[in-house]
């Protein structure tokens, strides 16, 4: 993964409303949420928004997301998925399932916070987490990947070289973005296991995909491969010039701003 990972803290908007959630993950851990609100005193609906692999609910790119999602009048609920973030929990014991898991946990707790209509959001592997959600709950209005890949096992690629010791020892630390985290064969075999294209037609859902052509981490094959496996109603927006983490404010914006308008036809019609 690219080392640009800059995050931030605190409220996200200084003429919105925020405030910190704690989600049981079910497990027996606690997750970390923010719950981000419009100015306005009734959201059109929430977005679940989920960040990316061994990022984290603060990074800057989905925080630029949420504002733009806030500002059209959403919720958005963010969370830290188990063993990142200020969530509890290991990383190294969590695995691709696990973050589905940790997105159903979120989806209760949010219908008991906030009974709205729901779109599920997700960045590059939290993209990936969010479609396989939404094929579990069929309250899910609508779902947008951002960066997402079709094979989550396409993360593997991204190891830089640390692969065959997981495979030989079960385990290795890998530096992910200049951060050093222990990686097992566990997450490996179960990202292998996913089969997400071939659940993509049961989703019945409309789908939104966006990715950037020039993306080097997840390339735009994946996004390709997404978009001929689900069944209409799909759209594709380019993410042009942007890169893999919406480390440029515009292209988050941008991202944000295109949900948001694309996600109210789904929730208000």
């Amino acid at each position: 993964m690219p080392d640009d990972r800059a995050n931030d803290s605190g409220r996200h908007d200084s003429t919105g409303r925020s405030r910190s959630l704690t989600i049981d993950n079910g497990r027996g851990e606690r997750l970390a949420a923010r719950l981000d609100l419009p100015s306005a005193d009734e959201p059109v609906a929430v977005v679940l928004l989920a960040h990316c692999f061994t990022c984290s609910k603060d990074l800057r790119g989905l925080r630029h997301v949420a504002r733009a999602l806030t500002d059209a009048g959403f919720a958005v609920l963010r969370l830290d998925f188990t063993g990142l973030g200020a969530s509890e929990g290991e990383f190294e014991h969590t695995t691709f399932s696990t973050n589905v898991a940790d997105v159903l946990a979120a989806l209760d707790s949010l219908e008991r916070e906030m009974p709205l209509p729901c779109v599920l959001v997700g960045h590059s592997l939290g993209g990936a987490a969010v479609l396989a959600a939404a094929l579990q709950r069929s309250e899910v209005r609508a779902v947008a990947a951002i960066a997402a890949p079709a094979d989550p096992a396409h993360l593997t690629s991204l190891l830089d070289g640390g692969l065959e010791a997981i495979e030989r020892d079960g385990h290795a630390t890998i530096d992910i973005g200049g951060r050093a985290f222990t990686v097992r064969r566990e997450l490996i075999d179960d990202l292998r296991a996913s089969a997400l294209p071939a659940a993509l037609g049961r989703l019945q859902r409309p789908l939104l995909i966006l990715h950037s052509p020039s993306d080097v981490t997840v390339r735009i094959g994946q996004a390709a491969d997404l978009f001929a496996a689900a069944l209409h109603p799909k759209s594709f927006v380019a993410l042009d010039g942007a890169d893999h983490l919406l480390s440029e404010s515009r292209d988050a914006s941008y991202a944000g701003a295109v949900i948001a308008v694309w996600a109210r036809r789904h929730v208000t019609g």
